[in-house]
């Protein structure tokens, strides 16, 4: 008699189907977390609006004016873009949320007015309803 045998006869064996239905469940598992992350790439890769800062130039003291790319998904995405400028001291001295308009195209100049002299302007992005995430 082996070992095999001897647990067999004090433990029985296991059921036929369990060996089936574990697989079969984990196939499922597997399938519904490929299928939610693939909806998830999908959806993070196709945002409804995009920007980018192209240039910017700082005026004078109290005026900056940034140009910056934005793309929108459709003509009817109602997008919210944000600039924001910077002292030497990396301080905020001015900050402006726009909307885009789409009969300028792409490219949307802005001036941002700051409490003094900014040295560098940031583009924090923009978003749209449903995307939360500025990009």
């Amino acid at each position: 008699m082996s070992a095999q045998d001897t647990l067999s006869e004090r433990y029985g064996t296991p059921a036929p189907w369990r060996r089936r239905t574990v697989i079969a469940a984990s196939a499922l598992v597997a399938a519904v977390f490929l299928g939610w992350l693939a909806w998830t790439v999908y959806e993070h890769s196709t945002p409804e609006v995009t920007s980018e800062l192209e240039t910017f130039s700082i005026e004078d003291d109290h005026s900056a004016t940034a140009v910056v790319v934005v793309v929108l998904d459709g003509v009817d995405v109602q997008a919210s873009c944000t600039l924001r400028a910077y002292a030497a001291d990396h301080t905020t001295v001015g900050e402006l949320t726009f909307t885009p308009d789409p009969s300028q195209g792409r490219r949307q100049v802005e001036t941002i007015r700051t409490e003094r002299r900014a040295t560098s302007v940031e583009n924090i992005g923009c978003t749209a309803p449903g995307q939360d995430q500025p990009r």
